[in-house]
């Protein structure tokens, strides 16, 4: 029988020299599948793994018909960026302290990775975003994110002044440490722990998340993910955006953060008994014992 995917692109932690051993079971475990594994280059780089092929992740995109993401939710959220644009499907094992998108255990990754070779996975879509920076009038910045898009303050510590505006109409003038906009995906990450709540991944919707705002009355609202959401800085020195979690650019008043619904989805294989609701039992620790 032949594997579900054929070529298989493997994705390490960046700078996680653990990986290794990992890596090296896994291609060769994919090598008696009849597969061809693909190491990404800087993986393949820091962890010394050169058993197998190098690529880079453009080459990746055109070439690998799964990636596998041994890492942590960071991990995953770059090879989503990188891989997005291609409709490389990804599955992730966990080797981070937390993992919502990293579905597989390290101890039960062959046996794990050995039923979705033989077509046994759920396959799921995810909504990204687009963000792009407007300055005078003139386009400066474009990028895309997973989980989140977020304006805050900066290294100075002042509460920074946004202007909300949802498809050109005025919102409300925010004053607070910032704000997050994120996908269902992010829902669970930074906009979860500033008091956001929790979006089921088919919800077309985006959500809308001040942190820690001067106005107790400024709450978390949900939007329709066909959405046209602005942020325009009105005042606040030092203020950054961040995407993913990733300091991306530093912001001047009047510069203003346009995101939208993104044009590609991420693609996520899910492993045999995958759930949804027991994730977040799990990683929420919603069933334990107060006493």
């Amino acid at each position: 029988m032949a594997p579900a995917f054929k070529t298989v692109a493997l994705i390490g932690r960046y700078k996680g020299r653990d990986v290794a051993e990992p890596l090296r079971a896994l291609g060769a475990f994919l090598v008696a599948q009849g597969c061809t594994p693909l190491v990404e280059v800087d993986t393949a780089a820091e962890s010394g793994v050169t058993e197998f092929p190098a690529a880079d992740f453009g080459e990746l995109g055109g070439r690998a018909d799964l990636a596998v993401v041994l890492g942590g939710d960071g991990s995953m959220l770059s090879a989503a960026r990188a891989l997005a644009p291609y409709g490389v499907p990804l599955v992730g094992v966990n080797q981070g302290r937390l993992g919502f998108m990293t579905d597989i255990a390290l101890r039960a990754l062959t046996e794990a990775m050995g039923r979705i070779m033989r077509g046994e996975f759920a396959l799921e879509t995810r909504t990204m975003l687009s963000a792009g920076v407007t300055r005078a009038g003139h386009p400066i910045l474009g990028m895309r994110a997973l989980n989140d898009v977020v304006v805050s303050k900066g290294g100075s510590g002042r509460l920074i002044e946004v202007l909300v505006r949802i498809d050109s109409e005025f919102v409300y003038d925010l004053r607070s440490d910032g704000i997050i906009v994120a996908t269902p995906t992010g829902s669970t990450a930074y906009a979860l722990s500033a008091g956001g709540p929790i979006i089921q991944p088919n919800v077309p919707a985006l959500v809308l998340v001040p942190i820690s705002p001067h106005t107790l009355s400024n709450r978390p609202i949900a939007v329709a993910d066909a959405s046209a959401i602005e942020l325009t800085l009105r005042h606040g020195a030092d203020a950054r955006l961040h995407f993913d979690g990733q300091p991306q650019f530093d912001l001047e008043a009047g510069d203003t953060v346009t995101v939208r619904r993104g044009e590609h989805l991420v693609k996520l294989v899910h492993p045999p008994g995958y759930n949804y609701y027991a994730m977040l039992r799990e990683k929420l620790r919603w069933s334990e014992s107060l006493f």
